[in-house]
């Protein structure tokens, strides 16, 4: 329900460009929530006509109401499902209202395995701390909407880093052997 009038205009917007940006090969899915989650698909779909007209559908047919109830959708999102061969990303569209961030945090932690997990924040007032918390413990990137006119130039500039990252898998050893604590834990994608 916070998101209300403009932000679920933006964050439908961004759901469509999401979904026209998909190609043959790739496999995705949809995930609504506000007092309750509901997946489009049970398990994420290939990509073909039949299954981009239904996600269309759904995107078109979200409405704000309820509350924002943000574990729910993320458990759904980092199942502990295996998917060899791609590259698990989970672009996580919300107007941030959070408050149990250190749970939210420590699911992220705990369930994230090889996955990227970018949050995108929509409105006048997401909780920016939490959002870019979860990008950098989710090895992806926070990116801000607060005007219905930059959803375009920033969900483009999104989808060029997701689409085509120029390394993943960063690790890093340090020469002499020592024990040294690095924030983030896990290295993103450059």
């Amino acid at each position: 329900g916070s998101m209300e009038g403009t932000s679920i205009k933006q964050a439908k917007e961004a759901l469509q460009m999401a979904l026209d940006r998909l190609s043959p090969g790739d496999r995705f899915n949809v995930i609504e929530f506000n007092s309750v989650t509901k997946a489009l698909f049970g398990a994420p779909a290939p990509v073909d006509t039949a299954t981009l007209a239904k996600a269309k559908s759904f995107v078109a047919a979200l409405r704000a109401r309820g509350g924002t109830e943000m574990k729910p959708a993320l458990e759904a999102a980092l199942t502990r499902d295996v998917a060899p061969g791609f590259v698990r990303q989970v672009v996580f569209l919300t107007d941030g209202a959070v408050g149990n961030e250190g749970e939210l945090v420590q699911l992220i932690r705990e369930r994230l395995s090889d996955r990227r997990l970018f949050t995108i924040g929509i409105g006048s007032a997401p909780n920016s701390h939490f959002m870019t918390k979860s990008a950098q413990f989710g090895r992806g990137t926070f990116t801000y909407i607060g005007d219905v006119r930059e959803v375009e130039e920033k969900m483009a500039k999104l989808f060029a880093k997701i689409e085509a990252p120029v390394l993943k898998d960063v690790a890093i050893r340090w020469a002499d052997g020592s024990n040294v604590e690095t924030f983030p834990p896990r290295v993103p994608d450059l």
